[in-house]
């Protein structure tokens, strides 16, 4: 059965032994460790599995210790069968390796499991469409599948689990097919199987309660009876306990023979005759009477006036009038729109009932709800109004809030009126005030996002964009003016965050105060801690609305909302907020929430919050009037502790085998990864917010206890410096963490900032600034005896002196790193120390010394599983190789680091790998391949801000080009290159100068 797949198919099996077959002829999977690793990988079903995981999987805690190379040659043997036809050292299309794990890309339909859902999933539709003996026969269609025990042959822990999960399914399915049995009235056929089934399964109630009720059905109530009595035993042997109601509720009703117990009548089609013609048997029923005429009402009118300079909004007025206008007869037209205060929600509203005036004759009814003022309109008050309005004597008005609704809902029924509700409180505070007739509309205003009123369609209100707030902020200031300063007025509308409420009182004290120019509010606003008294013209302020919203939380929402503005990032993840507010994490999402419902943070994505501007400074406001100093330092070391734990976690896994991670200074718990590229994904995502802190932490630090997380933080986020993506934030944050370590007099913070600001000086090729830096961070930890990046300094100190061709001494170092590492076993140190000096030892024409470190470096990060460290090792084996003439093993050395690179986004190393590729490529002159790899290094490297970079990849693209017979844009390259290097100070610059003047010269630019 198992091997009759399509012709150039695949197929495979784990609903019995695991096999395979193509073209209908099974291939050898090997021993059973080697069909247990390709189970494993058919169940994960494409998804990525880690080598640590397949190892436990299939030794479980019996690993041997070379179980990482046993694997690795169990994968490459199953590829070779499983792609025969693949030429050698060509990607793998179907067992790939993806990070540091493999998954199994199968073609869709290649699986007997998925054909076995699919078939149950049929099932269940034919069954719910009414067509049981359809889903009885897909049932049996899935049960055939199974050829025996699931994953036969197969061992290990994993196995054994799946193994026992795939029986169970099976056995639900049985069942199932059971239930569809007996629905299609086949009683007697299944009383057999059914005897076996509960033989096998002896404890298992709903296989013995089918059973009962097929034998009632076979008119042997008796057996039935029996039945349940075996059962019962059975039961309280084995379990000591007594049988489940469903099971004693059927006992009892085949005792008192229930009726609806017996067997359901034989399916049947339901006619389709066309109905018979009955007008002329039926007697003639009367007209029915007109409806008598609704009472005249009077026609309400109001809606507060529209704002004459209303501006921009076209998108979301359009949007309103569509909802309103369109008439349902499922119900009413129903607009909810929230916001912060000042957003514009009643004007936006109000403007937009005036534009459908027309489309509700009956009248317009308008509430102020004061949801958010000194004391709310009550429902009961609003509808007074409302049904004054409408023309009922005030005698008459009922006292109850659900009469005086439904007289209000009687009135309107039949008109087409407009409700404006605006400065709602709550869903609860406005469901009375709804018409029920869907002739009728309403529009809700509310600072709360109304999400629990019924079919309301909502509309969350944003600040305006640029352009519109400009617009709205010439409109009240005066279009010359504005025109005049036009960049000034951008600033300005800006640090009114596009907020309308600010920018129209910003302009209405320009407009009043004809002598001042627009220039001259800039340094007002820039001041944050003016910015919001500046924001006040007569009765309107942005403060006072803002304070309206927050006079309305809850303690515990209040602090929240206090001491989440601390933080000065640009938002904050619900975990990291939990740190700063040392809440648990399910009750700080629950306050984060909330705050968002009530306008007061916004959610850019999920679990992730950040303010307003303007709302930030005044919580930031309120948070200095009601919190010590104490406690925003205990806040920040919190939120820093987090960030510490979680990149401490990222660098451990980013850096296999470091030293680092487990010499750094962690208070506190933080998040944890499962890969490297979930690692550096989650620094990526959070850089802005990590340097913030560390700013933040060197702006406020008085001593060397507060200080050293921020620069234990820098040094934990080096893998986001190889990613390139926040190369000026490093530059700053380090100096600003440096200023602050001389001031307080704190060494440790100084030798941590010194190392990293080395490292990024090193990446800007600014080789003499680097080694000054990692010279006295070796002086340092000398001093303090610290051994933080006491070895990492060697080495990046080595690498720094081999740059500038100093390659004796640079050995030396390198030498001094090893003997380091050794002594405190650190064996990924060693095999770093190994890779990078290759060459070194190149430089001083050693090429057999050379290869000897590289592959002894590569050797060792294979055997520790380091997918970092081996990707680094191959990437400087293969320029050993490229330079001794092996040229295809230098190209698969690095197409496989640069596989790895990008799918961890370490753009730094995307980008140097590919300017090798290119070297390599033109040494074998292959000059198309050279340019394309070279275009891909300029690329990455003009997207990631790294001049040096660039200036390698004119290098390599300007030789390939020249190879190519491209002169001039060869020449073109190359002159940009050569201004680049110089401009940097980089020794290469000296090389491209020979290239330049046309002297012949066959060394490659070393970088």
């Amino acid at each position: 059965m198992a091997g009759q797949s399509g012709e150039g198919s695949l197929w495979f099996a784990v609903l019995g032994p695991v096999r395979a077959w193509r073209d209908g002829l099974e291939l050898d999977l090997g021993t059973p460790l080697q069909r247990s690793i390709l189970g494993m990988l058919l169940l994960r079903e494409g998804r990525a599995v880690s080598p640590n995981e397949m190892i436990d999987a299939v030794w479980g805690e019996d690993a041997p210790p070379r179980a990482l190379g046993a694997l690795r040659t169990y994968v490459s043997r199953l590829r070779t069968v499983l792609e025969p036809d693949r030429v050698a050292r060509s990607r793998p299309e179907l067992l790939t390796s993806i990070g540091r794990g493999y998954a199994l890309r199968l073609p869709d339909d290649a699986l007997d499991l998925t054909r076995f859902e699919r078939r149950i999933a049929e099932a269940e539709t034919a069954r719910r469409a009414g067509r049981p003996r359809e889903a009885a026969d897909r049932l049996r269609a899935a049960l055939a599948l199974f050829e025996g025990e699931p994953l036969a042959g197969t061992v290990g822990p994993y196995a054994e689990h799946q193994r026992d999960r795939l029986a169970e399914r099976r056995l639900s399915v049985v069942e199932t097919l059971m239930d569809v049995d007996l629905e299609l009235g086949d009683h007697a056929a299944v009383v057999s199987e059914l005897i076996a089934l509960t033989a096998d399964h002896p404890l298992r109630e709903r296989l013995r309660a089918q059973l009962m009720l097929a034998l009632y059905r076979c008119g042997r109530q008796g057996d039935a009876l029996n039945v349940f009595t075996e059962t019962r035993e059975a039961l309280i042997d084995e379990l000591g306990i007594e049988p489940g109601p469903e099971l004693a509720a059927l006992h009892q009703r085949i005792l008192t023979a229930d009726p609806t117990l017996a067997p359901p009548p034989a399916p049947a089609e339901e006619p389709t005759a066309e109905p018979a013609d009955a007008s002329a048997e039926e007697p003639q029923q009367p007209a029915e009477e007109e409806p008598p005429a609704a009472p005249e009402l009077p026609r309400p009118a109001q809606l507060p006036a529209a704002v004459t300079d209303f501006t921009g909004r076209k998108e979301q007025a359009a949007r309103l009038r569509s909802l309103l206008s369109t008439a349902s007869a499922e119900g009413l037209p129903l607009v909810a729109i929230s916001g912060i205060g000042g957003v514009g929600k009643t004007t936006l509203a109000v403007h937009v009932a005036h534009q459908v005036e027309e489309v509700f004759p009956d009248g317009q009814l308008y509430a102020d709800l004061r949801g958010y003022g000194d004391g709310a309109t009550a429902p009961e008050s609003a509808l007074g109004g409302f049904l004054r309005a409408l023309g009922i004597p005030p005698d008459v008005i009922p006292d109850g809030l659900a009469e005086r609704s439904a007289l209000y809902r009687s009135l309107l029924a039949e008109r087409r009126v407009l409700v404006l509700l605006d400065n709602a409180r709550d869903a609860e505070q406005v469901s009375p005030l709804l018409p029920g007739s869907p002739g009728c509309a309403a529009i809700v205003t509310s600072r709360v996002k109304l999400a629990d009123l019924p079919a309301a369609r909502l509309v969350d209100l944003d600040v305006m964009e640029p352009d519109e707030a400009l617009s709205l902020f010439a409109a009240v200031a005066g279009p010359e003016r504005v025109a005049a300063e036009h960049g000034a007025a951008m600033d300005v509308v800006a640090a009114c965050g596009f907020l309308p409420l600010a920018v129209r009182i910003v302009a209405a004290r320009l407009a009043a105060r004809p002598s001042w120019t627009v220039a001259s509010l800039v340094p007002r606003l820039a001041d944050e801690q003016r910015r919001l008294d500046e924001m006040r013209v007569g009765n309107l302020a942005v403060e006072a609305t803002f304070a309206l919203g927050y006079g309305q939380l809850a303690p515990e929402q209040a602090r929240a909302f206090r001491l989440l503005s601390l933080p000065s990032g640009p938002d904050i993840s619900s975990e990291a907020a939990a740190a700063v507010l040392a809440l648990p994490a399910y009750e700080t999402e629950a306050l984060l929430e909330s705050l968002v419902d009530a306008s007061l943070l916004e959610a850019p994505g999920p679990g992730r919050y950040r303010y307003h501007d303007l709302l930030r400074l005044f919580a930031r406001r309120e948070l200095n009037n009601a919190e010590r100093p104490e406690a925003l330092a205990l806040a920040l070391g919190r939120l820093l502790g987090f960030y510490l734990a979680s990149a401490q976690s990222a660098h451990r896994l980013a850096y296999e085998g470091s030293a680092i991670a487990d010499n750094l200074v962690v208070v506190g718990t933080g998040r944890t990864f499962t890969t490297v590229d979930e690692a550096v994904a989650w620094l990526i995502a959070e850089g802005d917010s990590l340097f913030a802190a560390i700013g933040q932490a060197a702006a406020s630090a008085g001593s060397g206890e507060q200080l050293l997380p921020a620069g234990d933080l820098l040094v934990a986020m080096e893998p986001l410096l190889e990613s390139g993506t926040h190369t000026r934030e490093f530059d700053q944050g380090t100096r600003a963490v440096l200023a602050a370590a001389l001031r307080i007099g704190d060494p440790g913070s100084e030798l941590r900032s010194r190392y990293v600001l080395g490292r990024v000086l090193f990446a800007a090729n600014r080789l003499r600034e680097a080694e000054e830096q990692f010279r006295r961070v070796r002086e340092l930890s000398a001093e303090r005896a610290e051994k933080v990046v006491t070895g990492e300094v060697l080495n990046a100190l080595a690498v720094v002196v081999g740059r500038q061709r100093r390659h004796a001494e640079a050995l030396a170092l390198f030498d001094e790193a090893m003997t380091w590492y050794r002594e405190n076993g650190v064996p990924a140190g060693e095999a770093l120390v190994l890779s990078y000096s290759a060459r070194d030892h190149l430089g001083l024409g050693r090429p057999d010394d050379a290869i000897a470190a590289a592959e002894k470096g590569l050797a060792i990060f294979t055997e520790m599983g380091s997918g970092a460290g081996t990707a680094r090792a191959r990437y400087h084996l293969g320029i050993v190789l490229s330079r001794v003439g092996r040229l295809t093993e230098a190209v698969h050395h690095h197409a496989e680091c640069l596989a790895f690179f990008r799918a961890s986004k370490q753009r730094v190393w995307e980008q140097r790998v590919c300017s090798r590729l290119a070297e390599t490529f033109i040494a074998a002159e292959r000059y198309p391949e050279a340019v394309r790899h070279a275009e891909q290094a300029l690329v990455v490297s003009r997207d990631i801000g790294h001049p040096y970079g660039e200036a390698l990849s004119l290098t390599v693209l300007g030789k390939a080009l020249r190879g190519l017979g491209d002169l001039s844009r060869s020449l073109a390259c190359l002159r940009q290159a050569y201004d680049v290097f110089s401009r940097l100070g980089a020794p290469e610059a000296g090389d491209l100068k020979v290239l330049l003047d046309g002297v012949p010269h066959g060394a490659v630019v070393e970088t």
